[in-house]
């Protein structure tokens, strides 16, 4: 049985078809999701409707997933809020600056549905 993860997500991703598929997948386990296409429009929509957990990309146009990181954790309203990066870089050095910019989880593609799940719930329980 899966688990229900209930709370509401911000996903950040600009391409179509990898936005289409997280927001499925939190939908389907009992998620509102949330989502926008650049870190700007991201930074917005935290602000207004404070999400339980922030999910972005690294690569966007404008703001990269890092300065997005670094700018909500900034922001008093925004600053507790958990950020799960899910990115195509896969590095250990994106990993550990994904951390270092203020990540609580890194995800990188192509991750399953479990793994994208396990990812928002872990972050959920530890904060």
């Amino acid at each position: 049985m899966q688990a229900t993860l209930l709370g509401t997500i911000l996903v950040v991703e600009d391409t179509p078809s990898e936005l289409e598929l997280m927001v499925h997948y939190l939908r389907d386990s009992g998620c509102t999701v949330i989502s926008a296409i650049t870190a700007q429009e991201a930074m917005e929509k935290a602000a207004q409707h404070r999400p339980d957990v922030i999910i972005t990309d690294v690569v966007m146009p404008g703001m990269s997933g890092f300065e997005l990181c670094r700018n909500l954790k900034k922001q008093p309203e925004t600053a507790h809020v958990p950020i799960v990066i899910c990115t195509s870089k896969n590095q250990d050095i994106d990993r550990l600056w994904g951390m270092k910019q203020g990540a609580n989880a890194y995800l990188t593609k192509p991750y399953t549905r479990d793994q994208l799940v396990q990812a928002v719930m872990t972050v959920m329980r530890t904060h």
